[in-house]
């Protein structure tokens, strides 16, 4: 694995890291998620012009991930509702590749190696460990959570074979974040009638710096498979989890318990066993 690919999706885990942060901070989340996405495309309609049209080939992958994420950004939202960064976070990362994991070995019979069996217990372990106890979070968080892992674990996929179909990987990611900020807006003006955006208010700025966080995050992760295998890249990406923790305390005054932290340290080393 190149140094550059490793470069790219170390920033991308602390920049995935940090967006949630803000997102978990926000009294609105729906509307400050959309803003987020939204401002997404606006920054990267310029940018369309300075990249090659992707082919017929690629566009199937790139309205399904644009599709998935919707989903993905509505049900991470709601998992938020009750539960705090440094729970929710972790079971949504950790989910991605268990679930991926598990899935081939049900779905195709992939053959599970030594390193793959361990990973496996111990994402479910560390799961298992913040989804119990008297500092868990509620059970619809965990519930809306593990539905966003999955989702994620599905774009992923589109994501790391529609990529290989482009020219240029910039490009994918430009036109995936510009129709997905149009269809996450599209999506909250048919729940809330109308999206109220005053650009003189600090909490608009504050989306707008969410949402350059989270299309560079992303942005860097598909750029990264184009130099790497994917299960390298998620690999490097998965340390995310423990970024968050630690926002989580430092940023957002959230507790800070041994047990938090070794089940995110497992969750982590768990999806690096699964990836490698």
């Amino acid at each position: 694995m190149s140094a550059l690919a490793v470069g790219l999706a170390l920033l991308a885990a602390i920049l995935h890291a940090s967006w949630n942060a803000f997102l978990r901070t926000g009294a609105d989340r729906l509307w400050s998620i959309t803003v987020m996405s939204l401002a997404g495309s606006i920054i990267t309609l310029p940018f369309l012009f300075a990249v090659p049209l992707p082919g017929a080939a690629a566009w199937p992958y790139i309205l399904l991930s644009s599709c998935l994420q919707v989903g993905y950004s509505l049900f991470l939202v709601a998992a938020y509702r009750h539960g705090e960064l440094g729970q929710v976070y972790p079971i949504v990362r950790g989910t991605v590749p268990l679930l991926v994991t598990l899935g081939g070995l049900l779905l195709f019979g992939e053959v599970l190696g030594t390193w793959q069996s361990l990973g496996v217990l111990m994402i479910a372990a560390g799961i298992m460990s913040l989804s119990l106890g008297k500092t868990r979070a509620a059970t619809s968080s965990i519930l809306f959570a593990l539905t966003t892992g999955l989702i994620i674990a599905c774009y992923s996929t589109v994501d790391s074979r529609g990529v290989k179909l482009v020219d240029e990987p910039a490009a994918y990611a430009l036109w995936v974040l510009f129709i997905f900020g149009l269809m996450i807006t599209l999506a909250y003006v048919v729940k809330r009638r109308s999206l109220v955006v005053d650009p003189r208010s600090p909490v608009t700025w504050k989306a707008v710096g969410g949402g350059v966080l989270a299309m560079l995050a992303y942005g860097l992760v598909v750029v990264a498979y184009a130099y790497a295998p994917a299960g390298l890249v998620t690999a490097v990406r998965e340390t995310s989890v423990v970024f968050a923790v630690l926002i989580g305390a430092l940023v957002l005054g959230e507790q800070l318990t041994l047990r938090r932290v070794l089940a995110c340290l497992i969750v982590a080393g768990g999806a690096i066993c699964i990836s490698l």
